[in-house]
């Protein structure tokens, strides 16, 4: 894909691997519709970049992809690409953890990865055209103790990327799915300082997992990179 002029939906860009890939991809020209709760973050953030505008909402709510979908229209008459990237990570075993913030972490990062998809991949299709990427992770891979609820929307955004990918071969619109390691975000930054990550044990930069998006995001139309884990090179597990 070329990615000069595209339009592109960002979802959690306020921050970590959402702005980072807002930063990188508007060198090669791409124009941006920036979503996050944090109006004065996004914003700075518009101002970095050569087109962009912004929707603060928390996708949480129901009517906030809608709302998305109206601005990129209203703008841009299109859009080329949707990052469903806004998540939550909490942390904790079965007997500590609150279960209504566990729910809340399901709406976020499962729901509204479905809202959101749906209602672009209907214009998408129209277009015959288009890319989706969702944000998983190592953990929708494989399972580890204290973020098992975690481990279950990101398990679940595996298998909707997969679906979608059958459901979509042949119509021009491609689906992927972005899976981090261990990341220097802002994603762990409620953790108690025991169980935060350490550098010594492995961490890479947003913008290495942006640059991958455009490696994605670059490839020929015939090719479709279902797919990619990102990891440190020293993470162990």
């Amino acid at each position: 894909m070329d990615l000069n002029n595209k339009i592109m939906v960002i979802t959690g860009a306020s921050s970590g691997i959402g702005m980072a890939t807002a930063r990188r991809l508007d060198r090669a020209g791409v124009k941006f519709v920036l979503n996050a709760r944090s109006k004065g973050k996004l914003e700075a953030l518009a101002a970095e970049l050569g087109s962009a505008v912004c929707v603060t909402g928390d996708m949480i709510e129901p009517e906030t992809p809608q709302k998305i979908l109206d601005m990129a229209f209203s703008e841009f008459g299109r859009v080329d690409i949707l990052f469903n990237n806004a998540g939550v990570m909490h942390i904790g075993g079965i007997d500590e953890v609150d279960i209504e913030t566990l729910c809340q972490m399901v709406r976020l990062n499962f729901e509204s990865v479905v809202r959101m998809s749906y209602l672009v991949l209907r214009h998408m299709k129209r277009q015959g055209s288009g890319f989706l990427i969702n944000s998983s992770s190592l953990a929708g891979l494989k399972a580890f103790p204290e973020i098992g609820a975690y481990n279950g929307t990101k398990f679940a955004v595996e298998a909707f990327t997969d679906a979608l990918r059958m459901e979509l071969a042949g119509t021009g619109v491609k689906v992927t799915a972005i899976e981090p390691g261990r990341t220097k975000t802002e994603l762990f930054s409620h953790w108690p300082e025991e169980k935060q990550f350490k550098p010594e044990n492995g961490l890479i930069e947003a913008d290495d997992i942006a640059r991958c998006i455009e490696f994605i995001l670059e490839q020929p139309q015939e090719v479709l990179i279902p797919r990619l884990l990102v990891v440190p090179a020293r993470q162990e597990r």
